[in-house]
């Protein structure tokens, strides 16, 4: 089955698509570093949308980004005056 389609993901599943090798996994679902199910007390399942949002936490933000907040900053204390 398409990854693309499948909203339930086995660990096999995750690491095809997060690139991430199975052992890595293994590791972030015993100190709760990533979302899964253990439906069965045997197998880690994981929620496609749930494993797409950990992956998008942490944004960095771009460098055109910062610096419109530091003119912004600047300009607001700057007016403050």
């Amino acid at each position: 089955m398409n990854l693309e389609t499948k909203e339930v993901l086995t660990l096999n599943e995750v690491s095809q698509y997060t690139g991430l090798s199975k052992s890595h996994i293994y590791k972030l679902c015993s100190t709760g570093g990533i979302p899964f199910y253990k439906p069965f007390g045997k197998v880690n399942y994981f929620d496609k949308a749930e494993i797409i949002q950990w992956l998008k936490q942490n944004r960095v933000a771009t460098t055109k980004e910062i610096e419109g907040k530091a003119s912004t900053f600047v300009t607001l204390k700057n007016g403050a005056k």
